[in-house]
């Protein structure tokens, strides 16, 4: 006989959490409000998890899954919950995370594209799908929720023909390559070997990371080119790249609104997408970025635009080129800021906190590392005036997001 619960608020990773005797329970698969019969599978100090054996009580946003493999491949976890539903809950689920913090946010602005056929980027293994919790591997012929380039090369290649191990396959309308599928670049993962840069480029990125530095490989094969909001823009597909380029195109324009300047700084700036567009508003662009693959595509990407990269650490840029920087360069007028999950590195915080840089564009991929760096910022007297959800991943719980924050410091 399981326990009788009823699910209560949602919490970031996407579980219901429940009260069984004081302890928290946490439930996937669950939508709040819902009366539920459950079992507990693991059972920690502070908390237990539980799988539903029941669903007692539905609620009205229950939906039966469109995907034949939900519940069985590791990616969507929110199908059954009405996509209406879902946003509302990630609204909720970010809310809370900077309500943790005490800061009270502004009205959640959303940005969001389709619910389905939307995701230009899936990774596969041997050729399928990772199982939910587990390495074995999923055999598929379509994904409900990838684009429909993608979708057209698991339909025409079968399984035993893709390449084995792991490979990234990204495909959108978007996608520029000349390659044997329509609009789609298929990279095998290979052992790293050491970039080929020309002496012009190393002399351009102003430090180099050290070779025991476990990146990305860059190479022909793996640089996908793509049509962003009228401009083309490479990355490697082995790093990291926004799945969502719907969503993407209208990031990149909410968030260059009422930016302009001398002189603009990305940190953690990747290939430099953001790079690009500020390009085109500021005389100058610093981009900082640890990842001296990305750095390679970076330098393409802002080919013949005013700029300077350091392939260094937050941190160390911070620690050893800041200063230097500011006395030659002048301050900066807008900061854009897109760190790893972990958030911001606290030398790089605190010295955001400390300069005061008239607009600061923060962009997130987990919301309670996001809420912790806005109230270091709202404390050293900056101003949170927009937050945005990026609704980059329906039928998920991820969430990413961007925040707003202005500084009237003279």
């Amino acid at each position: 006989m399981g326990e009788r619960v009823v699910a209560e608020k949602m919490v970031f990773g996407g579980n219901c959490i429940a009260k069984v005797n004081g302890k928290t329970l946490f439930i996937p698969d669950a939508i709040p409000g819902e009366a539920l019969e459950v079992e507990i599978t693991a059972s920690f100090r502070d908390y237990d998890i539980a799988k539903i054996i029941q669903i007692v009580e539905p609620s009205e946003q229950r939906v039966q899954p469109f995907c034949p493999l939900y519940g069985i491949c590791g990616g969507c976890t929110m199908q059954h919950v009405s996509a209406t539903h879902q946003r509302e809950l990630r609204m909720r689920i970010l809310q809370d995370c900077f309500a943790r913090e005490g800061i009270t946010v502004p009205d959640i602005r959303l940005i969001a594209g389709d619910e389905r056929g939307y995701r230009a980027r899936i990774q596969l293994t041997d050729g399928g799908f990772n199982r939910r919790g587990s390495n074995t591997v999923v055999p598929l012929t379509t994904c409900p929720v990838a684009t429909p380039q993608v979708n057209a090369y698991l339909a025409s290649v079968p399984q035993s023909e893709r390449p084995r191990g792991r490979c990234h396959v990204f495909g959108d309308a978007r996608v520029q390559n000349a390659t044997p599928f329509d609009h789609l670049i298929v990279a095998e993962e290979k052992k790293r070997t050491q970039p080929v840069m020309s002496e012009k480029l190393r002399k351009r990125i102003k430090h180099r990371v050290p070779p025991r530095f476990a990146g990305t490989t860059p190479g022909t094969q793996s640089v996908c080119s793509v049509l962003l909001a009228g401009k083309t823009v490479h990355f490697d597909t082995h790093g990291f790249f926004q799945s969502n380029l719907a969503v993407l195109e209208q990031t990149v324009g909410v968030l260059m609104q009422g930016l302009n300047g001398s002189h603009a700084l990305d940190m953690y700036a990747g290939a430099g997408i953001f790079s690009v567009f500020l390009s085109d508003c500021f005389e100058h662009v610093t981009l900082v970025e640890h990842n001296r693959d990305a750095l390679v595509q970076a330098e393409r990407n802002l080919a013949g635009k005013s700029h300077e990269s350091y392939g260094v650490s937050g941190e160390k840029w911070v620690r050893e080129n800041a200063t230097q920087l500011l006395t030659r360069q002048g301050d900066f007028d807008a900061v854009v800021i897109d760190p790893p999950r972990s958030g911001m590195e606290k030398a790089v915080r605190d010295w955001l906190c400390a300069h005061k840089v008239a607009h600061i564009r923060s962009l997130s991929c987990d919301p309670a590392t996001h809420a912790r760096d806005a109230a270091a910022l709202i404390h050293a007297g900056y101003a949170m005036t927009a937050l945005y959800l990026l609704d980059f991943y329906p039928q998920t719980s991820h969430i990413e997001s961007l925040a707003f924050f202005e500084s009237h410091a003279t």
